[in-house]
């Protein structure tokens, strides 16, 4: 049951160490700064793509309650037409 928990868990201190010395041997120092650069800017083009998703869905909402408020508009003024021209006939 503890050997379970230790793998499903997050890594802790020492085995935070053990990666990073990992990392280090399998990439070496010189290419460290550049897996860094690389990692930060597909982060940041993951992040303005999920941005991007975020605000057209925003617009799209914003557009579907502009087609419904004008529906519910034209919906209004046929009632209102249509009791008014009910009023003029008696």
């Amino acid at each position: 049951m503890m050997n379970t928990m230790f793998l499903i868990g997050m890594p802790g201190g020492w085995e935070w160490i053990v990666i990073l010395v990992v990392i280090l041997l399998l990439f070496g120092g010189s290419r460290l700064p550049q897996l860094a650069k690389s990692i930060g800017q597909s982060k940041r083009a993951f992040r303005e793509g999920l941005d991007a998703d975020e605000e057209e869905a925003r617009l799209e909402e914003a557009r579907r309650r502009e087609r419904l408020n004008a529906a519910e508009t034209r919906d209004n003024a046929r009632v209102a037409a249509d009791e008014y021209a009910k009023d003029n006939k008696r």
